[in-house]
């Protein structure tokens, strides 16, 4: 297989499991909000399953489809439109806000174990089926169900680290005391650049893929 057809059967492996990643993502950061008396996604319609609403262009579709052309089609990677939040409607502004940056990294999870199940699932039926039929069908459907488990596990633990405005630090300064977490605040401008320099370094992928192959080890 040359490499152009080796990627475009990885973006039609990938392309829906980081579609529901990134759009369970982001609806969990807009239900958790809206729980907790922030309203602001609800009124601005990114309290949805729809994916349409939390597509960014750049993030959502360039970049995943860069990382394809430069790994080869070994690495796909993106992210949603964040959801607005307005920290002032939160009784607590601190800790509901750290609550609500949980929700995102927690539904990635929670996805990521649901694959896992259903990969199980999948595997037992294929013990009935005809070897037509696991080709055609389960196959591809566990090929799927695997690139779910890596995209929502690298979603999970790479909006962990604790680097504002990254979930992690958003869940960081909601723990913090606040001398300490308005330090951690300042860092916020520059967090983009610190995540890229993590990135193109290499830190970034030492410390997300040792958890990728703990989950894929659980479920082959």
């Amino acid at each position: 297989m040359d490499i152009v057809a080796h990627i475009l059967l990885q973006i039609a492996i990938f392309a829906l499991p980081l579609l529901i990643a990134i759009t369970f993502h982001e609806a969990a950061h807009g239900f958790m909000s809206n729980k907790l008396g922030d309203p602001t996604a609800k009124m601005m319609g990114r309290l949805t399953l729809n994916p349409i609403v939390h597509i960014d262009l750049f993030g959502t579709i360039l970049m995943p489809v860069l990382l394809l052309i430069v790994t080869a089609g070994q690495f796909a990677f993106g992210y949603a439109k964040p959801v607005p939040i307005n920290p002032y409607n939160f009784k607590n502004p601190k800790r509901d806000m750290a609550i609500s940056a949980a929700a995102g990294p927690a539904a990635n999870i929670a996805l990521a174990v649901l694959s896992m199940l259903l990969i199980q699932i999948v595997f037992l039926i294929s013990i009935f089926m005809p070897t037509a039929v696991i080709d055609l069908l389960l196959r591809p459907l566990e090929l799927v169900l695997i690139a779910s488990i890596t995209i929502n596990v690298i979603l999970a633990v790479f909006n962990m680290f604790p680097i504002p405005p990254l979930d992690g630090g958003r869940i960081l300064m909601g723990v913090l005391p606040h001398k300490e977490a308005s330090i951690l605040g300042k860092i916020e401008p520059y967090g983009i650049i610190i995540v890229l320099i993590l990135v193109v370094t290499g830190v970034a992928g030492a410390i997300i893929f040792p958890f990728v192959r703990l989950f894929l080890d659980l479920v082959l």
